[in-house]
Order: C-alpha cells, then sequence, then structure tokens
C-alpha cells in the first residue's frame, strides 16, 4: 500500500507541475506581442535566483558559480518572467549537468548585437555535464521534446520549461542559442536588448 502511494503521490506532483507549466506558457503567448519596459537589474537579479537554488545544487552535489563581468546591466523586462528564465535554465543545468560537479553563470558587457540589431546584454549558462547530441539541439525548444524521456521523468522535467523560456525571450525580443558537445557539456546563452521599446 505504501509503495502504491508513493507512486500516485509522485505522480499527482508530476501532473501538478505540467499544469503549472501548460498554464504558464499560456499566460506568456497571451502577452508575447507586449514588449515590457521596466528597467530590470540583471545582475542583482541573477544574484537572487542563484540564492534560491542553493538547496537544490547542494542535493546535487555541485556548485553555482556567477561571474559579473559587467555588475552594472539593465535590460527593459519583466522581472518576474526573467526569473522565470534564468531559473529555468540554472535548474536545467543543475539537473542534467550534474556530473560536471559545476554550473558557471557569467553576465557579460553590453556590446553590439547583429541579429538583433543593436546593443545586447549576454547571460551565459554552462554545465561541464554530459552535454546533448547534435541531433537534438534544434528541437530542445519544442513543447514537449525531450532528449531522454526517462531521465527527463526522473528529474521531474515537463517538456515544457525550454519552450516557455523561448517564448518569454521573444517577448523581449531577445534570441536564445544552445551549444553543446557531447562529454564537454553546455552552454546556453540568452541575449537580451538594451535599448526601450520604441513608442
Amino acid at each position: 500500500r505504501d509503495r502504491f502511494l508513493g507512486i500516485m503521490a509522485h505522480e499527482a506532483n508530476r501532473m501538478r507541475r505540467l499544469v503549472d507549466d501548460l498554464m504558464s506558457l499560456s499566460r506568456v503567448e497571451e502577452d508575447e506581442r507586449v514588449r515590457p519596459r521596466e528597467q530590470v537589474d540583471l545582475g542583482g537579479l541573477l544574484v537572487s535566483v542563484i540564492k534560491g537554488l542553493e538547496p537544490q545544487a547542494k542535493a546535487a552535489g555541485l556548485t553555482v558559480s556567477l561571474d559579473l563581468v559587467s555588475s552594472n546591466e539593465t535590460v527593459p523586462g519583466d522581472a518576474g518572467q526573467l526569473v522565470q528564465v534564468f531559473t529555468n535554465l540554472i535548474e536545467n543545468a543543475i539537473k542534467y549537468g550534474a556530473s560536471g560537479g559545476a554550473v558557471a553563470v557569467h553576465l557579460m558587457p553590453r556590446a553590439m548585437h547583429q541579429r538583433l540589431r543593436g546593443e545586447a546584454v549576454e547571460v551565459r549558462v554552462a554545465d561541464k555535464g554530459d552535454g546533448i547530441p547534435e541531433h537534438h539541439i534544434a528541437r530542445l525548444t519544442e513543447r514537449f521534446y525531450r532528449v531522454d524521456n526517462h531521465r527527463s521523468r526522473e528529474v521531474g522535467g515537463t517538456g515544457l520549461g525550454l519552450a516557455i523560456v523561448k517564448h518569454i525571450i521573444n517577448r523581449h525580443r531577445g534570441r536564445l542559442l544552445i551549444a553543446s558537445e557531447e562529454g564537454q557539456g553546455t552552454t546556453v546563452s540568452v541575449f537580451l536588448p538594451t535599448a526601450p521599446p520604441v513608442s
């Protein structure tokens, strides 16, 4: 009886996470055409996100370091949604890159970005884990797409996290890049424009 109750509790929690992610994705899609205007301090936001994930990092046996190459960068954005983006990316690095023993987050200084046609700030989240086979990378932001179904379920993944991240970054008129090499780890870069939206 106890074993089956444990299974039921696990599946109920998984269903709750899935519903929460679906509702979150729906809210993000509703707002996607409205560009946020609030000024967000990225350094302070990253410090807060990493502090909140310390228990998970400790449980996984790794450290999360923050390198504020540029410590005073602000971007027009939705603070709540950007917390969601970096929580998801750092959480993924902890879950899937734990074998590397470390996750590094870098806040780079603003620089010209050709694809965004203006200045942008880059945030990199890098792990030293097992990496992702190249043929999976292009599909990682698709809804419900998983590289490893069994492992994703074990660590509580719903297959919606990166889809939510992509939509939030689109709302901010930014860009998401994922680079990975098997056995070498994964680096996810988020580029966010620094210019306020044109009225």
